[in-house]
C-alpha cells in the first residue's frame, strides 16, 4: 500500500503558528501591568455603560445583509432567520453546523460523498448542500466551512430562486464575513475542552487611515469527538482583507480567504437488517456509542479552500448605487472513509464490512454579480429596485480511487480471512487499529463536469404609503452543464466507453409579497414564490450528478404560498415572526415503474413556524424558534415496492424546536441555557429506516474581569445523550458529539 494513505500530517503550520506568536508577543508586558494596576485600584468594579454598550453590540436581534432584499427584514414577506455573531460565541459554535443548530426547521443529510453535516442542511425537507452564499454571491465550490471568519448566518426559507438562481426549494443560506472597520482592536482566544479540543483565533483590525483599513482573521483548531473511538478534526485558516474608501463615493474591499482540514471521517453506526428491530423499521444498532468501525491505518479527509473576492460600489448620485462583486475559488476534497456496510447480513451475524468510499476531486469556479440600486418615486409610489446580472462558471474533475480487499478476503458474509485482512470487524467490538492489508490505486473512472449560468434579475418593493406596500421580483437563468468521463462498471477497474453528457435548459422564477403595516412596529404579509432545480443542479459534487437518464429531463418546479406576521417591540429589541406555509414540488425526478426518471413526482410540506429573538430586559436575551412539519411524498417513485404514496419526506422532522438564553446576573457574571428538539425522522422515502427523537441540552457561563479579559464556558450536551443527528438512506446513522466542555479565555484590545 502506498505511504501516501500510512501517514497523514500532524504539524500546525507555521504560518499561523507564527502570526498568533507574533500577535501575541506585541501586548506588550507595560500593557499588562497597567491594566492589573488599574484593575487593583478599581477592585474590579466594572462601569455600567460600558457593559451596557458591550450588550448593545453584541444583541441577538440584527438586520440581513443580504443586497437583494428591497424592504427593512420587518417588511420583507419572508421568513429570514439572522444568527448573529452573539449567539455563535455564546453558545461556543465550532462549525456552521453548530450555529444552524440554534434554528428549527434545519436538520442534517448524511450520503457517501464525504461531506461534513454541516455542508449538507436541509430546510424545510428540501436538500440546501448547493444554496449557500458568501455575502450574497453564491458559492460556487463545495466546502468545508468554519465561523472564524463570520459576522452572522442569515437563513432564508421557502422557495426562493427569484433571489438565489437555481436551488433554494427549502431555503438557503447567506453567510456574512468579516471586513474591515473604521476602528483598532484585536481580539484573541484560547480555548481548552475535553477530547483534547484547543482552539486559537485571532482577530485583528487597524485603521491606515480615514479612508483604508485592514483586518486579519486567523484560527486553528484541533479536537477529538466526544464519545467516539479514533474521531478527531483539525483545521486551519486565514483570512485578510482590507477595505477603501469610507464615506465615499467609491468603495472597495479586497479579501481572501484560506481554510485546511485534515480529518478521521466518521460515518457512525450501521442499521438493523430488516426484521431485527421487530417492528418492520431498520434502525440504527444498540452498540455502546464510541463504536467506531473505520481504519486508522486507510481512513482520512482532507480538504482545502481558497477564495479571492473584489467587491466594488460606487454612488452615481443620492439614489443610485452600482455594485459588482467578482469572486474566484478553488477547493479539494481527498478521502477514503468507511461505510459501515449492513449488507448480506453481515450485522444480523454480529459482523461488519468495512465498505469503502472514496474521492479525490478539486472545483474551481467564478462568480461576477454586477447590481444597480435605485430609489425614486412614480406618482405618490416610492420604489426600492434593485437589477443585475450575475455570470458564473463551476468546474468539477472528480475521481475516485480504486480499492481492492485483502487476499481471500470474502465480504459477503465476511470470512475468516477478511477479519485477518482488516476488511471485516466486529459489530460489537470492532478494532480501529486493525492492520489493513487491502490496496489503493487512481480508479481509471472520472467526471469532469461544467457549469455555466447568466442570470438576469429585478427586485422591487413599492411603497404606497406607511400601511401598505408590494414586494416584486423575478429571476431569468440560463443554465448548462455539460459532463464528461469514460464509464468504468461498478466493482472494475476497466474502461468499457464513455460518456459525453449535456443538459441545457433555462427558466424564470419569481416572487411577490403583500405587507399591511397595521402598527408602525408589526407588519402582515401574504407572498407568493417559486424555485427551480435543473438537472446536475450541484455540479457534480452532490447526489443530482448529470446522467444520461437525467439530462433529458426538464427542472423540477417548486411553488411556496406564506402567510406570516413580523413584530419588533422594546423599542425594536426583541423581534417575533410567525408563518404558515405550503411548499409544494411539481414534476420532481422519481423513477416510473420501468425504473426510469420522470418528471412525475410530486411532494408536499405544510408546516407552521415561530420564532422570538432578542432582548426581553435589558440584561435577558432570548433566540428560540419552532418548526412544525407536515410532510408527504404525493407522487413517489412508481416502481417502489409498495409504494411510497403518502408516506413522509426524508429526514424531515414533523416537531423540531430551539432555544437559547443568556441573563446577566451581575455586571460581570452572565449565564445561559439551551436546548434543542428534533422528532425522529426516516431516512428513506419507504419510510423503513428510522432515527429516534432526541432532546439536547447546553449551558454557558461568562465572568468579564475587565475591558481586556473574560473567561466563558460551555458545555454542550450536558447529559451526554447518545442521538443521531444524520441518516443515510440505506446503510448507517451518524452519531453526534457526547458531552464537550469548553473553557475559552478571551483578551480584547
Amino acid at each position: 500500500m502506498s505511504t501516501k494513505f500510512q501517514e497523514r500530517a500532524a504539524s500546525a503550520p507555521s504560518l499561523l503558528a507564527t502570526a498568533v506568536g507574533i500577535a501575541i508577543t506585541g501586548l506588550s508586558a507595560s500593557q499588562l501591568v497597567q491594566a492589573e494596576e488599574a484593575d487593583q485600584q478599581d477592585a474590579v468594579v466594572l462601569d455600567a455603560t460600558e457593559v451596557q454598550s458591550v450588550a448593545d453590540a453584541d444583541g441577538y436581534k440584527t438586520e440581513s445583509a443580504s443586497k437583494k432584499y428591497t424592504a427593512p427584514l420587518r417588511e420583507t414577506p419572508k421568513s429570514v432567520t439572522v444568527i448573529p455573531e452573539a449567539v455563535i460565541k455564546d453558545t461556543g459554535s465550532l462549525s456552521l453546523a453548530d450555529a444552524l443548530r440554534t434554528t428549527s426547521g434545519i436538520t442534517f443529510g448524511a450520503g457517501e460523498g464525504g461531506n461534513p453535516a454541516g455542508d449538507r442542511p436541509i430546510i424545510r425537507g428540501f436538500n440546501a448542500e448547493s444554496d449557500v452564499f458568501i455575502d450574497g454571491v453564491r458559492d460556487v465550490g463545495m466546502q468545508t466551512r468554519e465561523v472564524f471568519n463570520l459576522e452572522q448566518v442569515e437563513v432564508s426559507k421557502g422557495p426562493g430562486s427569484a433571489f438565489t438562481g437555481a436551488g433554494s426549494t427549502g431555503g438557503s443560506l447567506n453567510l456574512i464575513s468579516k471586513t474591515a472597520k473604521r476602528d483598532n482592536f484585536l481580539d484573541i482566544s484560547q480555548t481548552f475542552g475535553t477530547d483534547q479540543t484547543r482552539r486559537t483565533t485571532l482577530d485583528g483590525n487597524y485603521q491606515f487611515s480615514e479612508q483604508i483599513a485592514g483586518r486579519l482573521n486567523l484560527m486553528k483548531h484541533d479536537a477529538h469527538v466526544a464519545g467516539r473511538d479514533a474521531v478527531s478534526v483539525s483545521r486551519w485558516g486565514v483570512a485578510p482583507t482590507i477595505t477603501f474608501g469610507f464615506a465615499t463615493p467609491t468603495r472597495a474591499t479586497l479579501s481572501y480567504y484560506h481554510l485546511e482540514t485534515d480529518d478521521m471521517p466518521d460515518y457512525g453506526i450501521p442499521l438493523m437488517t430488516a426484521g431485527m428491530a421487530g417492528d418492520g423499521k431498520r434502525k440504527p444498532v444498540s452498540v455502546d456509542r464510541d463504536s467506531f468501525y473505520g481504519l486508522q491505518s486507510r481512513d482520512y479527509r482532507k480538504s482545502t479552500t481558497d477564495s479571492g473576492t473584489f467587491a466594488f460600489e460606487h454612488d452615481l448620485n443620492e439614489s443610485l448605487t452600482l455594485s459588482n462583486t467578482t469572486r474566484v475559488t478553488r477547493t479539494t476534497l481527498d478521502y477514503i472513509a468507511t461505510n459501515p456496510d449492513d449488507s448480506a447480513g453481515n450485522v444480523a451475524n454480529g459482523n461488519v464490512f468495512r465498505s469503502s468510499k472514496s474521492r479525490n476531486s478539486t472545483s474551481e469556479g467564478w462568480v461576477n454579480q454586477t447590481n444597480l440600486q435605485a430609489n425614486f418615486t412614480t406618482g405618490s409610489i416610492e420604489h426600492s429596485l434593485i437589477t443585475g446580472v450575475e455570470i458564473s462558471r463551476l468546474g468539477v474533475h472528480n475521481r475516485s480511487y480504486y480499492i481492492t480487499s485483502g487476499p481471500g478476503a470474502a465480504t459477503r458474509p465476511c470470512n475468516a480471512a477478511a477479519f485477518a485482512s482488516g476488511d471485516c470487524t466486529s459489530l460489537r467490538n470492532p478494532t480501529y487499529k486493525d492492520r489493513w492489508q487491502g490496496s489503493v490505486v487512481d480508479s481509471n473512472a472520472f467526471t469532469d463536469t461544467d457549469t455555466d449560468t447568466l442570470s438576469g434579475f429585478v427586485f422591487d418593493t413599492l411603497k404606497f404609503n406607511d400601511q401598505w406596500s408590494l414586494n416584486l421580483g423575478v429571476r431569468y437563468d440560463d443554465y448548462e452543464t455539460t459532463s464528461q468521463g469514460p464509464t468504468v462498471p461498478r466493482g472494475s477497474n476497466e474502461v468499457t466507453g464513455y460518456n459525453d453528457l449535456e443538459s441545457k435548459t433555462h427558466f424564470w422564477n419569481y416572487q411577490a409579497g403583500l405587507v399591511y403595516n397595521p402598527l408602525p412596529n408589526g407588519s402582515v404579509y401574504l407572498a407568493w414564490s417559486t424555485s427551480s432545480n435543473p438537472s446536475g443542479e450541484t455540479g457534480g459534487d452532490g447526489g443530482d450528478n448529470l446522467s444520461a437518464t437525467n439530462a433529458i429531463l426538464d427542472p423540477e418546479r417548486n411553488r411556496n404560498v406564506e402567510l406570516g406576521t413580523k413584530w419588533d417591540f422594546f423599542d425594536e429589541r426583541l423581534g417575533l415572526q410567525a408563518a404558515l406555509f405550503k411548499t409544494t414540488k411539481k414534476n420532481a425526478r422519481v423513477n416510473d415503474i420501468n425504473g426510469i426518471p420522470e418528471n412525475i413526482g410530486e411532494t408536499e410540506i405544510k408546516g407552521f413556524e415561530i420564532g422570538v429573538n432578542g432582548q426581553l430586559t435589558a440584561n435577558w436575551n432570548m433566540f428560540a424558534s419552532y418548526t412544525y412539519l407536515d410532510s408527504e411524498l404525493v407522487k413517489g417513485a412508481q416502481d417502489a415496492n409498495p409504494s411510497n404514496d403518502g408516506n413522509r419526506v426524508q429526514s424531515t422532522p414533523e416537531n423540531s424546536f430551539s432555544f437559547w438564553t443568556t441573563y446577566n446576573l451581575t455586571d460581570a457574571l452572565t449565564v445561559g441555557a439551551g436546548a434543542n428538539y428534533v422528532d425522529s425522522r426516516f431516512g428513506d422515502a419507504a419510510n423503513t429506516i428510522e432515527v429516534p427523537s432526541y432532546w439536547r441540552y447546553d449551558a454557558m457561563a461568562k465572568y468579564v474581569v475587565n475591558k481586556n479579559l473574560d473567561f466563558q464556558l460551555n458545555v454542550q450536551n450536558l447529559t451526554d445523550k447518545r442521538y443521531f443527528d444524520q441518516v443515510y438512506s440505506a446503510h448507517m446513522a451518524h452519531v453526534a458529539p457526547g458531552r464537550t466542555a469548553l473553557l475559552s479565555t478571551n483578551f480584547h484590545f
